[in-house]
Order: C-alpha cells, then sequence, then structure tokens
C-alpha cells in the first residue's frame, strides 16, 4: 500500500483547551486509551470533558464506574463542572455501575456485562472508571497474572471491534509501568501533581500515543469552573520573525534619538532599575505611542490589578480604558502564586491574536518570578527565554521591565539575569548630586544599532517621562555620586 493509499485515522475532537496540541492533533478514533495517575489529579474530569464533547443518542458514551461510592455522588460533583449538561444524561451519556461484578472477583463476569452493555447501546465512546479497582489487591502468583493479562487482551479486542473510541482510568504509579494494559493501550496519558511548599501544580504527560506526533514533557493543567484546560509547554526553539528596519516610537520624548531613531520593530527591549525609577511609567508611554499611531497593545500585570492600572495610565490624549472597550488594548492580569510560564504565554497570545497587538508589555519580571509555582521559579531562565522566543516568533515588539534592588555600589541590570535574551537594555537609577537624589537612564545596548553611551537625566512629570540633559561632564555616575569635572553640557551643581 502506498503512502497515498494509506488509511487515515480521524481525529477525536477532545474539548479541552490545548490537549489536541499535545496529542499531535487529537485522539485517535476508535483508540483504546489508558488515563493514569494519582487520586485528584483530574482524570475523572478529563474524560468526561472528552465525552460530553463528543457523545450523541445515536452514539452515545458509556461511563462504567467500579467505585466503592454510589455513582450519583459523582454524577452531583461532576455536574458542577459547565461541560457537564444533565439533559444529556442518560440520552447521551450513560453510567453504569460495575461494582457487583467488579467485588466477585470474576474477570468473566464483568467482561460479560460490558459485552452486553455495549451491544445494546451502541455507542461511540466507553470508559471504565476505575479500572484499577477490578485488578486491585489480587495475589500475585502466576495464573493471576496470566489471567489478567488475558482479560485485559480480550477487553481491548472486544472495543476495537465493536469501533469506540474507550478510556481505562486507573490509579498507578511509575513503578507499575510493566501492567498488562500498557502494552495493549493506543494511548497513555499520565497526570500528576507537583506539591513545593505550599504549592501544587497539576501536569500531564502524553507517555504514547500510536501514529501521532505527541509533544514531549510536562504540561501545565489547571482545573476552572468550565472543565480542564492543559496549556501546552513552550517548546524549546522558536523561529523568530525576520525583523525590519522600522523603528517604533518610544513615547518618551528624547529616549527615541538615545536609541538611534527609535525601538527597532520586533525587538526586545528591557527597562531595569530600582523602585520609583519610572520604568513603568516609560512602559506606558511605549503603549500610548502605539495606540496613537495606531497599532494595538497587551499589557501583562503581574503587581497591580487592572483597574489600578488604568487609573494611573493617564498618557497624553489616549485614553486606555476607551481603548480597551474598543478592542485595542488588552490588560491581562496574571497573579496567582501557582502560575506556569506555559499559563503566561497561552494568556498573552491569546490577548494578542484577539486585538491584533504588535506592542506588549510584561510588567514586571520580578512579579512574574514572584507569581511562578516554586517547580517553575527553579528553572526562570529557561522559562523566560522560551517565553520570549514565543512572543517574538508572532512578530511583536516586547518591552519588559525588572526591578532591580541593589544599585550602589554594583552597576547592576536586573537581579534574574536575562540580559542575554533582550535586544535592547535600558537602565534607570539614582544618583546623588549636591544632597538630592537625581534619575538617570542610559542605553547599554541596541543589538545591531548606534546609540547613545552617555548618561542623561530624565524627569517624571504629571504629563508623563521626558529625557533631560546630558551628564558627560561628570565623573563616577555608576557609583552613585558622581563628581562634576569641568564646564558645559550637563548638570549645573549650582543651578
Amino acid at each position: 500500500m502506498t503512502k497515498k493509499e494509506s488509511q487515515v485515522i480521524r481525529n477525536v475532537e477532545t474539548g479541552i483547551p490545548g490537549l489536541n496540541t499535545v496529542l499531535g492533533g487529537g485522539l485517535c478514533e476508535y483508540s483504546f486509551n489508558l488515563i493514569a495517575g494519582a487520586p485528584g489529579v483530574g482524570k475523572t474530569t478529563l474524560v468526561q470533558q472528552i465525552m460530553f464533547k463528543n457523545a450523541r443518542p445515536e452514539r452515545p458514551a458509556l461511563y462504567f464506574t467500579v467505585l466503592g461510592e454510589p455513582t450519583i455522588k459523582m454524577i452531583r460533583y461532576q455536574r458542577q463542572f459547565e461541560f457537564f449538561d444533565p439533559a444529556r444524561v442518560p440520552s447521551a451519556v450513560r453510567f453504569i455501575n460495575l461494582t457487583a461484578e467488579a467485588a466477585s472477583g470474576d474477570f468473566d463476569a464483568v467482561l460479560k456485562r460490558i459485552i452486553a452493555e455495549v451491544a445494546s447501546a451502541n455507542p461511540g465512546f466507553v470508559a471504565i472508571d476505575s479500572f484499577r479497582s477490578i485488578v486491585r489487591d489480587r495475589p500475585s502468583d502466576t495464573d493471576d497474572i496470566i489471567a489478567l493479562a488475558r482479560f485485559v487482551q480480550r477487553l481491548a479486542q472486544q472495543l476495537t471491534s465493536w469501533e469506540v473510541t474507550s478510556f481505562l482510568i486507573g490509579e498507578y504509579s511509575d513503578s507499575e509501568r510493566q501492567h498488562p494494559v500498557f502494552t495493549v493501550a493506543d494511548s497513555i496519558l499520565w497526570l500528576s501533581e507537583d506539591v513545593d511548599r505550599n504549592s501544587a501544580t497539576r501536569k500531564l504527560r502524553v507517555v504514547k500515543v500510536r501514529g501521532r506526533n505527541q509533544m514531549p514533557g510536562l504540561h501545565t493543567v489547571r482545573i476552572t469552573k468550565a472543565g480542564m484546560e492543559v496549556f501546552p509547554r513552550i517548546p524549546e526553539q522558536q523561529r523568530r520573525v525576520m525583523q525590519s528596519t522600522r523603528r517604533l516610537k518610544s513615547g518618551v520624548p528624547g529616549l527615541d534619538e538615545m536609541m538611534g531613531g527609535g525601538i527597532p520593530s520586533g525587538d526586545v527591549m528591557l527597562i531595569t532599575g530600582p523602585a520609583g525609577t519610572g520604568k513603568t511609567t516609560f512602559a506606558t508611554q511605549f503603549v500610548a505611542q502605539g495606540l496613537a499611531d495606531g497599532e494595538s497593545c497587551v499589557v501583562a500585570v503581574f503587581e497591580e490589578y487592572p483597574d489600578a492600572y488604568l487609573a494611573r495610565a493617564k498618557t497624553g490624549a489616549v485614553n486606555f480604558g476607551e481603548m480597551v472597550a474598543a478592542r485595542r488594548l488588552a490588560i491581562t492580569y496574571l497573579r496567582p502564586l501557582d502560575l506556569s510560564v506555559d499559563e503566561m504565554l497561552a494568556a498573552i497570545k491569546s490577548e494578542v491574536a484577539s486585538v491584533g497587538a504588535t506592542r506588549v508589555v510584561i510588567d514586571s519580571l520580578s512579579g512574574f518570578d514572584v507569581a511562578l509555582a516554586p517547580s517553575y521559579r527553579i528553572d526562570f531562565r529557561e522559562s523566560l527565554y522560551r517565553l520570549i522566543g514565543a512572543l517574538t516568533s508572532t512578530g511583536v515588539t516586547v518591552v519588559m521591565t525588572a526591578e532591580v534592588i541593589d544599585v550602589f555600589p554594583d552597576f547592576r541590570f536586573t537581579t534574574e539575569r536575562v540580559s542575554f535574551i533582550t535586544d535592547d537594555i535600558i537602565v534607570q537609577r539614582f544618583v546623588e548630586i549636591d544632597g538630592h537624589l537625581q534619575k538617570v537612564l542610559a542605553v547599554v545596548k541596541m543589538r545591531g544599532s548606534d546609540h547613545a553611551t552617555d548618561f542623561r537625566t530624565y524627569h517624571l512629570t504629571s504629563a508623563g517621562a521626558f529625557i533631560g540633559e546630558s551628564l558627560e561632564r561628570y565623573h563616577g555616575i555608576t557609583t552613585g555620586n558622581p563628581t562634576f569635572i569641568g564646564t558645559g553640557p550637563g548638570v549645573d551643581p549650582d543651578g
């Protein structure tokens, strides 16, 4: 059979955001799937969400339960999710209890009941929850192992012969990978929970998918009122959109001239400095300029609520509230303390696509670091690298802010040590001149572009920030206590 003549296996739409991507397109129709993991990781929710997405009265879903608690109790809690439609029970989704057959210990009785129900209903989907309960607490002698293997094989053969997409749900540990069901399963989805200090994060790994190129690694899972959502792990490498020669206005008077004409389109710029130096103000003016030029923007905030951000973001003639209402501006608030970098990317990319954004602001990296779950903070640099790669692959221009605590005497750019990720870096700092704090900045990096190399003062006013005089007549600015070395351009020490 040639490649063109080979049979195409249809995909089953899971109805779980992100899961189709992780699976390489979706579940294979008529596949035999194992959903494994410890209690409480979301196995039942995952399967029922798939069933309610796909089941129809003419091809219903049969959900066999083998539980110590009544089926009605499970339904009572599952129906709290938005995907659960009580009106479709039992016409499209039917729940059948196998506790009596499983308790007898007779594999044949269990299989006989399943066969009878399937033959009667002509379903499109079949699930057994928990399949592990059927074989739990059995002796480990050779005869029992053989009987179990035969039962699993017979069950798999029956389900595939009926052309149903089936799910076996079980509580398995990593040490039980030799179980016969792992061999015959077409797909294996492993759900887990990472607990670190007072944070818990659910994750999913696609161990096996026949005929699919699934995404490797662990992917964040979050369960909300809507149901389950999977956040695919950001790929290690992203192809960056070819940069143009176009320069974007920063919105800060005098700053574009320091940067050789503005921010190169598609660049990643970092604004760093201690608290109070105006990092957010600069980023806000970057957004306001984009809106004034007809562009759309996305702002991801971590340190304040969107309402507070909008109340402060009053820059020039641009009304941020009106821009939000007009879908020209999106404010994404991300502040949970168990956030993953994949969730952050999903939220930002969704808003970028929604408003057609060309400018993105992340305010700030310091707040982002705090919002991450502990297991993600360990690999913060790697996570940020993958995040920025994914964003720049969409062609947007990114401005990030980061707070630096220790400003004297070290000339430090950022505590996150992420300068290598950025194309452009602006450093803000305080210096003491004649007993007064002055705000100064310098452009310390512009990849592939000429830029000013001197320190300049800048001022924060009710109308926004603007660049002031050069400090080229001062020496020792990086110490925080510069010395005036001559007359000419620069700040006059005598006022």
